[in-house]
């Protein structure tokens, strides 16, 4: 069985050297043909929702919404920096919050700038098929009852979200901007225990298998497994930081009655980093068991071939006497002095079998 292709963690990014603070340069991979503009307007009596809009229709919805409605606008796909530069200059957003929007791969956080809250974090999924997890940058702004989401590809973890808001499940509606923010964090967040979940099935499958029979392949399965564990470790200990600003914040930015939910929220991420804390011991417990087992391996095989060379030394012993050549030896003479050194040796064999039995060492 092959062993599986290591995906490299780190992210090459464009060049910007040289270039002003804020320049809107995309430094990923481009995921999409055409970034997708998604919008839902909703309060406590209702929902809307448009898909697929043009940029003039979605600020022309925004102006009529957002007096009255929290405005979500969902953004897939990086890649047109006209377009995003666009979008963050009608809402007002600083060029260094455009930047750290279209400058994947960096380290999440959260920042406070007057009129706004930003967010950036990472979005982790399982790889279909395969052991390994998958990075993207999501960026979260919040001005007022404008929600703003960046991510470089269709295809998130907010499906709940939405549902609550079309179906008017839990309190979503009746809240405020800053709840809509949690609840996209509390989404992201929840999916890292589906990604620690499967990640912990199949720690548990490689200590099986390095139990029975320890193989190069598995050697190189566990390497895989502490890098995905230092993977998650680079998406979530930031964030509990950046969580934890978020509950600090005071009114109009977020409301005392969310302060609760952020709490608990930020629990889940000390849950998270409790677990992955768990799984860095595991792969280092299991390189130690996988160097035993091969040391134990390799004692086993230094046993059998000395048992043998002890058992042979005896013979040779006596092979060799009997094989020089010297004129006068009387027990060649004698009839039955073959049979009689196959007996001896026989016997010698049998007697140091019959010592290692007992003393335990085979």
């Amino acid at each position: 069985m092959a062993a599986p292709k290591r995906k490299n963690k780190f992210i090459k990014t464009k060049p910007k050297t040289g270039l002003a603070p804020g320049s809107p340069v995309f430094t990923g991979d481009r995921k999409m043909d055409q970034i997708e503009l998604n919008l839902i307007c909703y309060c406590p009596d209702g929902a809307n929702e448009y898909q697929n809009l043009a940029l003039s229709r979605c600020f022309e919805l925004l102006l009529i919404n957002s007096h009255n409605h929290i405005c979500w606008l969902n953004v897939d796909g990086l890649h047109d920096t006209d377009l995003i530069q666009s979008i963050c200059n009608h809402l007002q957003v600083h060029r260094l919050s455009m930047e750290d929007i279209l400058n994947v791969g960096q380290r999440p956080k959260m920042d406070e700038h007057g009129e706004y809250i930003h967010f950036v974090l990472n979005m982790l999924t399982m790889n279909a098929g395969e052991l390994g997890v998958s990075e993207e940058q999501i960026s979260l702004l919040q001005k007022g009852k404008v929600v703003l989401s960046f991510q470089e590809k269709a295809g998130d973890v907010f499906d709940g979200v939405r549902n609550r808001i079309r179906e008017g499940r839990g309190t979503i509606r009746q809240r405020g901007g800053d709840y809509l923010v949690y609840s996209l964090l509390d989404a992201v967040v929840d999916h890292y225990f589906v990604v620690m979940e499967r990640l912990g099935e199949r720690f548990e499958e490689i200590e099986s298998a390095l139990m029975e029979k320890p193989d190069k392949h598995l050697l190189s399965q566990i390497h895989l497994l502490r890098r995905e564990s230092l993977g998650l470790r680079r998406a979530v200990y930031p964030l509990r930081e950046a969580v934890g600003r978020f509950e600090k914040l005071e009114e109009p930015m977020v409301n005392k009655s969310s302060q609760m939910y952020i709490r608990d929220l930020y629990d889940h991420i000390i849950q998270v980093i409790d677990g992955i804390e768990v799984f860095r011991e595991m792969a280092n417990g299991m390189l130690d068991l996988y160097m035993n087992s091969m040391s134990q391996r390799m004692n086993e095989i230094m046993k059998v071939l000395t048992i043998i060379a002890t058992i042979f030394i005896p013979l040779t012993f006596v092979a060799g006497i009997y094989g020089m050549n010297f004129t006068y030896m009387p027990e060649l003479e004698y009839p039955y002095a073959y049979f009689l050194v196959l007996g001896i040796m026989g016997i010698a064999v049998l007697g140091m079998l019959w010592f290692f039995k007992r003393k335990g060492w085979m």
